[in-house]
């Protein structure tokens, strides 16, 4: 038998004497509980945030998120080797454990809360015609607060990558990074040679599903696709979901990379350190620091080797625009010294945008419905059993990957165009409490067209556009580094992008439409999308309509300080991931994927942390980190 803390007992005793209606009501019941789970079920400790660090490192990493965490735990192998990880976030709570808050995790203290800029184009069903964009400020960064979904993408995108121009970044080579992070748990994947075991980062389905999810996998069978590993051979087809879970709860970066590594002596982290500017010495071209602000105090920190950006996509090129490398004539309207023009940097963005809200209401009990469930039963399942409703990856079960009509025909039959994220829930499922704010619904939308439907049992499958054709870009605002970038997806700025998601809204209607469905009453949710009344429901006009309006980003960006050969203008960094013009710098993150991963990008990010993190042991002519390990 475990027993938890004091605290957490404490906690308990007070989350219980609040007990109100529904689950998501109940904050400090789970805090109680989680910490309970924490305490008890999850043996490594937090990192150590050093109040007071060294003069001087050998590396600094800079963000510690999905692949920041990844570099700094692998460099810090090398035990000759001093290494920072910087985080302008904090610790993760308890509450961020469980998988099912992911929405509320949106919009907090460790969200930047960044925004698009209005174009008229897409996001017009949100408030200011603006799109939400949540990214992490917390150690771990957006695997914190992202959905867990553990999606690799195609071997062709992989390919590709090595086709423009990038050496040792095909399939083959992506997929051994792959598989050195994974601990892969479920049974039935763990020993094929697309999966492995032992690595940091836990891989599982979630305990619990609905009926629902059976019915989509179904459906997708209906419709010509087989059941499959889309992590493993092929990829179009369709499977209940996998996720960076453990033991039912998330398993970030920071929980898999950092926390096995804590005691380090080599290995420092500092907390609520956000970066402002990276120290490049303006006639040798050299990084050789960074410059932050904690606890209110601008500090300096060195790098006896090199300074690595590992901040996103969006903080990436921000902070390499703030510190004088970027377009010259955008640097110079902003006062910027510029110490290298680089044209790229901010340029080639791109995401995998959806269309959201397309509901489908049922007439049986089985679909997640906040006030029908009771928080107690529920949240003592999760924390004993490690089983139950609030072990669902953000509310999304079942993925599908399809192809459309508009496919290039010169792709093969096992590359898709279209991935659909299913979830036995809709926007109304929780009465216009949460999940509405988190997309940045309008009132107006939200009353008309789905307050009418609140509460009632429900699914949603949200169609993704997987190879964008439109490019936005980040730029900045202001020389002030608390100003929030620029922000421009360029939606639909290609009109072939809305076409094609257009065709995979008209296959969800169809997969919706498949036998596996009908034993739930199944029927599309008709009232039409304010803004669009005047065009024929479900008309190939109707959909473009739609999906201009409830444009939503699936936190995919990615491209922003692209990798690319020398003879590449729009490249920033070479294909072992150096800034180009400047020595001792590198970024290593989702901002260097030339063209965006098929897929969710977390796993991709993952993987290109892992193999950065090879690339500076094998510039600085280390060996084999197994070697330093068994010296340890």
């Amino acid at each position: 038998m475990l027993f938890p803390s004091v605290v957490a007992a404490t906690a308990l005793k007070a989350g219980f004497s609040l007990l109100g209606t529904g689950l998501w009501t109940l904050p400090l019941l789970v805090m109680g509980l989680a910490y309970y789970r924490y305490d008890a079920l999850d043996p490594e400790n937090h990192p150590i945030n050093r109040p007071n660090l060294l003069p001087e490192y050998d590396f600094i990493v800079v963000g510690a998120g999905s692949a920041g965490a990844v570099v700094a735990s692998r460099l810090s192998e090398v035990p000759e080797w001093k290494t920072l990880i910087l985080e302008a976030g904090d610790q993760e709570t308890e509450i961020t454990d469980v998988p099912s808050l992911a929405a509320y995790l949106q919009l907090s203290k460790i969200d930047w809360g960044y925004k698009t800029e209005p174009t008229g184009q897409a996001c017009l069903a949100m408030k200011n015609g603006q799109c939400n964009w949540p990214r992490g400020k917390i150690l771990g960064g957006s695997s914190v607060l992202n959905y867990m979904l553990y999606v690799r993408g195609n071997r062709y995108d992989y390919n590709l990558w090595e086709s423009l121009g990038n050496p040792g970044w095909n399939f083959d080579n992506a997929l051994y990074y792959f598989k050195k992070s994974e601990d892969n748990r479920n049974p039935y994947l763990a020993k094929t040679p697309y999966h492995s075991t032992g690595g940091y980062l836990t891989i599982q389905e979630a305990p619990y599903r609905t009926p629902l999810v059976i019915a989509f996998v179904k459906a997708g069978t209906e419709m010509g696709y087989e059941e499959r590993d889309i992590n493993g051979e092929n990829q179009c087809g369709f499977m209940v979901a996998q996720g960076t879970i453990r033991r039912g709860a998330r398993c970030s970066t920071s929980k898999a990379f950092l926390r096995p590594v804590r005691l380090r002596k080599n290995l420092h982290v500092g907390l609520n350190a956000q970066v402002t500017k990276v120290l490049i010495d303006a006639e040798t071209k050299r990084a050789y620091g960074v410059e932050f602000i904690r606890n209110e105090k601008r500090q300096v920190v060195f790098a006896r080797k090199e300074v690595i950006l590992s901040a996103g996509s969006i903080t990436s090129p921000h902070l390499l625009m703030l510190s004088g490398v970027g377009p010259k004539a955008h640097l110079d309207a902003h006062g910027i010294q510029t110490i290298v023009d680089s044209p790229g940097v901010g340029s080639n963005m791109q995401d995998h945008v959806g269309m959201g809200g397309l509901t489908f209401l049922i007439d049986k009990p089985v679909a997640i419905v906040q006030d029908r469930l009771n928080a107690v039963p529920i949240t003592l399942d999760y924390v004993m059993r490690e089983r139950g409703p609030m072990t669902m990856l953000g509310g999304v079960e079942g993925l599908g990957f399809v192809r459309t009509p508009l496919i290039a025909a010169n792709l093969s039959s096992d590359v898709p165009d279209i991935q659909f994220h299913f979830a036995p829930a809709s926007v109304n499922s929780d009465n216009g409490a949460r999940v509405r704010k988190v997309l940045g619904l309008s009132e107006r939308t939200y009353r008309k067209m789905y307050a009418p439907i609140a509460n009632k049992d429900s699914f949603t499958i949200i169609p993704l556009l997987l190879r964008p054709r439109s490019r936005g870009v980040i730029r900045l605002k202001s020389a002030n580094p608390f100003m929030a970038p620029y922000i421009d997806p360029n939606y639909f700025s290609d009109h072939f992008d809305l076409a094609t998601l257009r065709e995979g809204v008209k296959i969800a209607v169809k997969l919706a439409e498949a036998k596996a469905f009908k034993q739930f009453g199944t029927r599309l949710h008709n009232i039409p999308m304010p803004g669009c009344e005047h065009l024929q429901f479900a008309s190939d006009e109707y959909w473009e309509c739609n999906i201009r309006h409830f444009s939503m980003t699936i936190y995919h960006p990615v491209g922003t300080t692209k990798m690319g050969p020398d003879n590449d203008p729009e490249a920033v960094v070479d294909p072992r991931l150096r800034v180009y013009g400047v020595q001792g710098l590198r970024v290593i993150d989702a901002s260097i994927m030339p063209t965006i991963a098929s897929g969710n990008t977390n796993a991709p990010v993952i993987m290109i942390g892992e193999k950065g993190a090879d690339l500076i042991k094998e510039d600085w002519n280390v060996i084999n980190e197994s070697y330093y390990l068994k010296k340890r």
